[in-house]
């Protein structure tokens, strides 16, 4: 096997995931995720002004059957990687084979694609768990005439706002069609970018006030780490300004102009999001400029002190080193306090030299 060097070690090469669907003909569904060997799990919310009920579907005839309902219906599959299973579903449905294969490919860049009869949509779901670390989750979503699709990685997510308000009958979701409620599952995941932007304004200011009191090299390796994070975030919150606005300006009949309305207060807060990962990004590249600054001046301070030091001896010594001279005609070695006269002038240029660095401010 191919290996590869890095900090000093022979590292075994890692298998890359894309090798997955190298040769294989477009619209083939290959999961393309770390979390392997799970089963989907189907959850549905079926709601109207007057009516919510929420179930487990017992098969896929049961799931597909809320595609003709007069209710608005919410199929929310966890796990993507049951290839066979969102197979059946995307054939059932109708989606074309493109769409399946970008539903289970959690490297594919958020887009938005239109079709006959639905809209289809991918985007990265970010948030922080409890162990206080940033998860990037791939999420899908079809809208239909009565129904969206949402297909996501994992049980976690950032939709408990928009099940309590369609559980609780508050706010305009539950008198309002399918295509506000894609509007409100996609603004839950634009608002959340504000919470992950804020715990990486956090950490980039923390690290600020550590890269200016006291720079290590395990503070270097922080600062890889979170611009490595920045641009990992940036690659996939940067994309949704212009999918928005996509949806804004479609005349796909699934968007109504009640729905557009809110879309742009969800544009203007994709705006600001950019705006402020673009901050973030040049701030995160500017601390390791800022710490080798302060290494360096660091390493200056020391240099300075040393020179001061090698200074102050050069001369003690050089006086040493003329008395220290095995010659027998040295008049001074003769004088009866000749001993404490030299360390009378030592103790004069040390103080001066003092007293002279001082005054220049070098001490």
């Amino acid at each position: 096997m191919a290996k590869r060097k890095r900090s000093g070690k022979i590292l075994p090469k890692k298998a890359s995931k894309f090798q997955k669907k190298m040769g294989k003909a477009p619209g083939t569904i290959t999961y393309m995720g770390r979390r392997e060997g799970g089963t989907s799990i189907v959850n549905i919310l079926e709601y109207n002004e007057n009516v919510f009920n929420e179930h487990i579907p017992g098969d896929i005839d049961a799931i597909v059957a809320h595609k003709e309902l007069p209710e608005i219906s919410w199929i929310d599959i966890v796990g993507i990687s049951d290839e066979g299973f969102i197979d059946r579903v995307g054939q059932r449905f109708g989606l074309n084979p493109l769409v399946l294969e970008d539903i289970v490919n959690t490297h594919q860049r958020p887009k938005i694609d239109e079709y006959d009869n639905y809209i289809f949509g991918v985007f990265k779901m970010l948030y922080i768990n409890d162990e206080n670390q940033i998860v990037y989750e791939h999420v899908a979503m079809v809208l239909l005439d009565n129904c969206v699709l949402v297909f996501q990685e994992m049980q976690d997510d950032v939709f408990k706002g928009v099940r309590q308000r369609i559980t609780n009958k508050s706010g305009r979701i539950r008198t309002r069609g399918a295509d506000y409620l894609f509007f409100a599952l996609l603004d839950a995941i634009v608002d959340n970018y504000f919470v992950v932007l804020e715990y990486l304004n956090h950490r980039i200011e923390s690290l600020e006030e550590i890269v200016y009191d006291n720079p290590t090299p395990e503070i270097a390796q922080e600062i890889q780490q979170i611009k490595k994070e920045v641009l990992k975030i940036r690659r996939w919150i940067f994309p949704v300004k212009e999918l928005i606005s996509r949806l804004i300006d479609t005349e796909n009949p699934l968007i109504t102009k009640d729905t557009k309305v809110f879309l742009r207060d969800a544009l203007d807060h994709s705006i600001e999001i950019n705006e402020s990962i673009q901050i973030y990004r040049e701030m995160s590249m500017s601390l390791m400029e800022m710490y080798m600054s302060n290494m360096s001046n660091k390493m200056n301070e020391v240099m300075k002190v040393l020179t001061i030091m090698a200074s102050i001896f050069i001369p003690l010594t050089f006086i040493a080193g003329i008395y220290g001279m095995n010659f027998d005609h040295m008049p001074e070695l003769h004088y009866e306090n000749g001993y404490y006269y030299v360390w009378g002038v030592m103790i004069v240029l040390f103080i001066g030299m003092m007293v002279y660095f001082k005054r220049k401010n070098w001490l």
